[in-house]
C-alpha cells in the first residue's frame, strides 16, 4: 500500500523528480490519503464493469485507484506539465487513456463514443479545482452526458449549496440547476489536511444521480432557470421586487401581481421559500401570459 502515489513520501518524492511548481491558476491539490480514495470509489460504485471519465488528473492519485477498481478510466488533464508524469506514474496500468484538453471545451459525449463500448455503466469521478467547480458541473449536466453518476470532491461550502433543500441558507439558484438534472448528496466531508498544497477549506464529496427526467415540468427551461436566478438576484428582497427589477421591461408590476396571484404564491415570500415545483409553476405562469 505505501507505495501507492496517494501518501505524502510518494506524492513528494514524484513532485522532486520532476521539479513541479504547483500552479495556483489551476487549483492544483493532490489528495494524499488512500483511504479517502477508496471511499470516493466506493460511493460512486465502480466495479470492474464500469467505465470512469475523470477530469484534472493530477500526478494520478485518483487515477491509479480508479484504474484499480474500474473497466477503464479516461482522465481530462489541461496541465500538459502533468503528462510525462503520469505517463510515469501510471504507466503499470494499460486501461487509463489521458486526453489534454480543458473539459469545458471538451465533447465528452463523444470521448465517451469513442472509448467505451455502449454496455458499460459510466460515470464521472473527479477532484475537482475549486475555482472552476461549478462550471463544470453545470456543463456536465446540461450536455446530458450518458453517465449514470457524478461523484466529485469539491469545496465543502459549495457542495452544501448543491444539496441543499429550501428554507436554507445554502437554497438558491444553483441548487435548483443542478437539482432539476440530478439528485445530490453528500456524501462524506473531507479534511483539508489530506491534502498537498493544503487549502484553507475543508472538501466534501458530492455525489448527483442523474435523473431520466427532470422533477418538474417547465415550457421554457431557459426561462425557467432565468427566472430561478431573478428570484435569488438579494437574498433579502421579496419575490416580487426581485421579479420586478428582473421583468420591467416585459411585465409592469400590476401584471406580476396579477400573475403571482395566478400561480398561487405571494410576492412577499423569499426565492429561499419556494420548491422547485412552485418555481416551475412560476415559470410556466409568467411563460404563458408572454406567448
Amino acid at each position: 500500500m505505501s507505495n501507492f502515489i496517494a501518501t505524502p513520501t510518494r506524492t513528494k518524492s514524484i513532485l522532486n523528480k520532476y521539479r513541479f511548481a504547483f500552479k495556483k491558476s489551476l487549483g492544483q491539490n493532490f489528495l494524499v490519503d488512500v483511504n479517502i480514495l477508496e471511499n470516493i470509489i466506493r460511493h460512486a460504485g465502480i466495479n470492474k464493469e464500469t467505465g470512469v471519465i475523470e477530469i484534472g488528473p493530477g500526478i494520478g492519485a485518483l487515477t491509479e485507484q480508479l484504474a484499480i477498481h474500474a473497466n477503464k478510466v479516461v482522465a481530462f488533464e489541461i496541465d500538459q506539465r502533468l503528462f510525462p508524469i503520469l505517463n510515469d506514474t501510471l504507466a503499470g496500468y494499460d486501461n487509463v487513456s489521458l486526453i489534454h484538453q480543458d473539459i469545458l471545451k471538451a465533447d465528452v459525449v463523444q470521448a465517451i463514443e469513442e472509448h467505451f463500448g455502449s454496455n458499460h455503466p459510466i460515470h464521472v469521478v473527479a477532484n475537482l479545482p475549486y475555482y472552476i467547480t461549478t462550471p463544470i458541473l453545470m456543463k456536465l449536466v446540461r450536455d446530458k452526458l450518458p453517465v449514470e453518476s457524478i461523484t466529485v470532491m469539491i469545496q465543502k461550502e459549495v457542495a452544501d449549496r448543491m444539496a441543499a433543500k429550501p428554507n436554507t441558507k445554502n437554497y438558491g439558484s444553483l441548487t435548483i440547476a443542478l437539482q432539476y438534472y440530478t439528485t445530490a448528496e453528500v456524501v462524506m466531508t473531507v479534511p483539508k489536511t489530506v491534502f498537498m498544497p493544503q487549502p484553507n477549506v475543508d472538501s466534501a464529496i458530492l455525489k448527483l444521480t442523474m435523473r431520466e427526467t427532470p422533477p418538474v415540468g417547465v415550457d421554457d427551461e431557459e426561462f425557467f432557470f432565468r427566472i430561478v436566478k431573478a428570484s435569488f438576484a438579494q437574498r433579502r428582497k421579496t419575490l416580487l421586487n426581485n421579479l420586478k427589477s428582473f421583468l420591467q421591461d416585459a411585465y409592469d408590476k400590476e401584471l406580476i401581481l396579477d400573475l403571482l396571484d395566478k400561480a398561487n404564491i405571494d410576492g412577499k415570500r423569499r426565492g429561499e421559500s419556494l420548491s422547485m415545483d412552485e418555481f416551475a409553476r412560476l415559470a410556466n405562469t409568467f411563460w404563458r401570459a408572454r406567448n
